[in-house]
């Protein structure tokens, strides 16, 4: 059995950053994860983290885990099975796959999944073109044709931005009405280089290196159309994974963790960061400072309770 003073849970923005601010505070850390960056990873190109150049989403998270690594925390690739807490000296006993470990205290930074359409093709242009982030990748289709799936709010506000930099936007809808805020609805509709597509269902995504075409699939007359485009925005929400930390915490009707203002949930001891909890506006920059604060709550937890 393993003890540290703390764990991550997840090795993005959110859970590297606060392995760096734990490390630093001389607390014996450990992150635990799948894999290096989750969903930052996945970034072909990052031009918004400050002071950092145009870098792919792997570039900049290797270099958040270097740091980390430099400051003493270590980092091993291994799912996470269960965390109970039991009481005692070390309160919290996790289990993954390969081993066991003891810890004051845990930082969920699990981060969520974006909902794929499950075509074929998406797989293949994942990063090619098909992208999930219209904040992130946005400046990167200047004045080309691009498409938008989705009939939300995420969906809607992707296609007002890709308004004011791709020459065209194509609004793809399964339904012939959205579910997002009908002021956002109005002003689509009143934007010029939008073209909507309702009733309509992308079938596969096509390419060579790069995506180059979809296949929409009107569901009401099976009528099929062809549309060049180069980018397609995936904008049909995100999911959190509930089933390592359903009881653990309190959380919110899409199973996002619920925190304070510095990471505390419901539990005392255990801490939170990054977009697996209820904050807005789920950004690189962002997470890396929930991660900072939720390592600094844990580092006063610690202390607190010698």
């Amino acid at each position: 059995m393993q003890k540290y003073d703390v764990v991550i849970i997840g090795a993005g923005a959110a859970g590297l950053t606060a392995a760096i601010y734990a490390s630093r505070r001389e607390l014996k850390t450990l992150v635990l994860s799948m894999n290096l960056g989750g969903q930052a990873a996945m970034a072909s190109e990052i031009e918004n983290y400050p002071g950092a150049e145009k870098k792919s989403g792997l570039e900049l998270i290797k270099i958040f885990a270097d740091q980390a690594k430099k400051f003493g925390a270590e980092i091993i690739f291994d799912r996470v099975k269960k965390i109970s807490a039991k009481g005692g000296k070390y309160p919290f006993k996790i289990k993954s796959t390969k081993d066991n470990f003891e810890t004051k205290a845990v930082i969920l930074a699990l981060g969520r999944t974006p909902r794929r359409l499950n075509v074929p093709g998406e797989g293949k242009y994942h990063g090619k073109g098909v992208v999930y982030c219209a904040t992130c990748d946005a400046p990167l289709f200047r004045n080309k044709k691009v498409a938008v799936v989705g009939g939300g709010n995420s969906a809607l506000d992707a296609a007002i931005l890709l308004s004011k930099i791709a020459k065209k936007v194509y609004l793809i809808h399964r339904r012939d009405e959205f579910r997002g805020e009908e002021y956002r609805v109005t002003r689509i509709k009143k934007t010029k280089n939008i073209e909507l597509l309702l009733n309509s269902e992308i079938k596969e995504i096509l390419g060579d290196d790069f995506l180059n075409k979809i296949i929409v699939e009107n569901n009401q007359n099976q009528e099929k159309r062809k549309l060049e485009i180069k980018g397609l925005f995936v904008e049909i929400g995100y999911e959190v994974d509930p089933a390592l930390i359903k009881g653990l915490v309190d959380l919110e009707e899409n199973n996002q963790i619920i925190v304070k203002s510095c990471g505390e949930t419901s539990t005392p001891g255990i801490f939170a960061a990054g977009d697996v909890t209820n904050i807005p506006y789920k950004q690189i920059v962002i997470s890396a400072g929930a991660g900072a604060k939720a390592a600094l709550s844990a580092y006063d937890y610690i202390n607190k309770n010698k």
